[in-house]
């Protein structure tokens, strides 16, 4: 379970940045790319990541891209699940070697590192249960109910002959093509707001613009949340209007 909460800061030995040092940089890992983003800009940077991907080839490219973007702390959205603000496995669609990296030391600032699906949940989230899905290498999915934010591993659940994440993300839409995908899609998001009852159910991802229409009930994301999100992380709880409630991120499942 995610929270923000005033006297406990969200990540181990985070501190929240103060005065000239309140920048913050996003780094939103996926399978196919990193894209990074600094507070006070407009455009993203990305490179390709890929399955080759290690954490010991990340850092240098990060540093390159962005040589010239002053910030005070860092908040990184992971593509896999994350406790106490550490990556607990290592990615499906990456390299190994994430578990037990030393990010705060790699990037020389605070750091906040959330799941990269409930990143992108935090920029999209409105008011009451909002069920965040992201189409993209695989499916990323988190719920937020009241402003307390889940990460969810609902990919892996078991659909036909293979898992959810087979079937909607990238693998199912190569192997089955568009129109066989977005019944699939389409199918399977039915079948999960049956199941959870949201009042807001949001689809993003890279590959939510290959619908040609949304699922009933669903509302467009968009990729530039995960930024949004990755910014939010560093928010006072009262820094920003995010509906009924501000979502909050504690707790052991970050």
């Amino acid at each position: 379970m995610l929270s923000i909460a005033r006297d406990k800061p969200a990540v181990r030995g985070s501190k929240r940045p103060s005065g000239a040092a309140r920048k913050v940089l996003v780094a939103d890992v996926g399978g196919t790319h990193v894209k990074l983003l600094v507070t006070g800009e407009n455009e993203p940077r990305k490179f390709v990541s890929g399955p080759g991907l290690t954490p010991q080839l990340m850092m240098p490219e990060i540093k390159r891209l962005i040589s010239d973007w002053d910030h005070g702390a860092v908040s990184m959205g992971y593509p896999g699940p994350v406790r106490d603000g550490r990556p607990v496995s290592d990615p499906a669609n990456l390299g190994k070697g994430w578990v037990g990296f030393d990010f705060e030391a790699a990037f020389g600032r605070p750091v906040k590192i959330i799941n990269d699906a409930a990143m992108q949940a935090l920029g999209s989230y409105r008011s009451g249960k909002m069920l965040f899905l992201g189409l993209g290498t695989g499916l990323g999915a988190a719920m937020i109910v009241d402003g307390i934010v889940e990460p969810m591993e609902l990919g892996r659940l078991p659909y036909k002959k293979g898992t959810y994440e087979d079937y909607v993300g990238l693998r199912g839409l190569e192997r089955n093509g568009k129109k066989r995908w977005r019944q699939d899609v389409e199918d399977v998001v039915a079948r999960l707001i049956a199941a959870l009852q949201p009042t807001d159910t949001v689809i993003g991802g890279g590959n939510a613009r290959k619908l040609k229409e949304l699922p009933p009930y669903c509302r467009a994301g968009s990729n530039a949340n995960a930024f949004l999100g990755g910014f939010r992380l560093w928010e006072t709880p009262c820094a920003s209007n995010l509906g009924a409630k501000k979502p909050r991120v504690s707790g052991s499942n970050e």
